[in-house]
């Protein structure tokens, strides 16, 4: 089997740690799309993982694409091609925010505006496996906590 190259819109499976399986679409590089989808043997209908919705959106190393297996493609559907919003925060003065998106838009932004935003931050593969895991077993995660905009 001849390996798949890693495009947007690409699918790919991804083992936990505790032998599950994660999937993930490829985004306009770094960016990849994390499914609220896992399996304990690997499925490759991308119909299933497809219709799931999404955890998150986040920029990855580009190495961590060498551990994942690419499973197919499909052209993005609209909801992923839509920008991914994500915010800085200053680190000497934690009431300057700046939110922004991957079309190039950014504003100054409170604090409070940013909870349940992204930081923006590249994840490492280690780092994105232990996220899903611990997403998908309800625990928090250190790295996500971490990322989190202080609000005082």
């Amino acid at each position: 089997m001849r390996k798949q190259k890693h495009t947007t819109g690409s699918f790919v499976r991804i083992v936990l740690a505790d032998g599950s399986f994660a999937y993930a679409r490829l985004l306009e590089s770094p960016y990849a799309a994390f499914y609220n989808y896992r399996t304990t043997s690997p499925d490759s209908d991308l119909d299933r993982i497809a219709s799931s919705s999404i955890l998150f959106r986040i920029a990855i190393r580009h190495l961590a694409l060498n551990a994942w297996e690419v499973i197919g493609r499909r052209d993005l559907e609209e909801q992923l091609t839509q920008p991914v919003v994500q915010f800085m925060q200053d680190l000497g003065d934690f009431r300057r925010c700046n939110i922004f998106d991957t079309a190039g838009h950014e504003r100054a932004a409170e604090p409070q505006e940013c909870v349940g935003v992204e930081r923006a931050a590249v994840w490492e593969q280690e780092s994105v496996e232990e996220r899903l895991l611990d997403t998908f077993l309800g625990r928090p995660n250190a790295d996500e906590e971490h990322l989190k905009v202080r609000l005082h």
